[in-house]
């Protein structure tokens, strides 16, 4: 082969392959914990589900997931508590929008569709006997703490 035809292939092999599918790729480990009136429920049976599949864990304990735009449903039941429900929003990385950049639309586009280009809350708390939606936190301002309001 000619120097020219194998660049090309590189060329083709670089514009396919997503940015944040090869950093991060398409899982995700996070860690569900369950909590009943603020107190720690250990031993509670865990169900994540998104559009790419089905995983379990028993709480508190951690797994690894399908990243996806859809958001990961959590059920957690135990003996003796009403069950759990939390639904984990996903978020856009930033990567992706870099993407579009240095990987071109196509890049982009394998990244959405394999679902590297979106993240979970790394660590999603269910309370047992209510329905609630987890959502990952915003990064604090520069200059400030998470306890600590923006200053202006």
């Amino acid at each position: 082969m000619n120097k020219l035809h194998i660049s090309g292939m590189l060329s083709l092999v670089a514009m396919t392959t997503g940015c944040a599918s090869i950093i991060h790729g398409q899982n995700q480990s996070l860690s569900v914990e369950t909590r009943n009136k603020a107190a720690q429920v250990a031993g509670a049976t865990c169900k994540l589900s998104n559009d790419k599949g089905t995983w379990y864990v028993t709480s508190p304990g951690s797994t690894t997931v399908h990243r996806s735009f859809e958001a990961l449903s959590v059920r957690c039941e135990k003996d003796d508590l009403p069950p759990g429900l939390t639904t984990a929003k996903s978020s856009t990385k930033a990567m992706a929008f870099g993407n579009i950049l240095f990987g071109g639309i196509i890049g982009a586009g394998v990244d959405i569709a394999n679902g590297s280009a979106y993240d979970y809350p790394s660590l999603i708390t269910v309370e047992m006997g209510e329905t609630t939606e987890t959502v990952i936190a915003p990064a604090p301002q520069a200059g400030t703490s998470p306890s600590e309001p923006a200053r202006n």
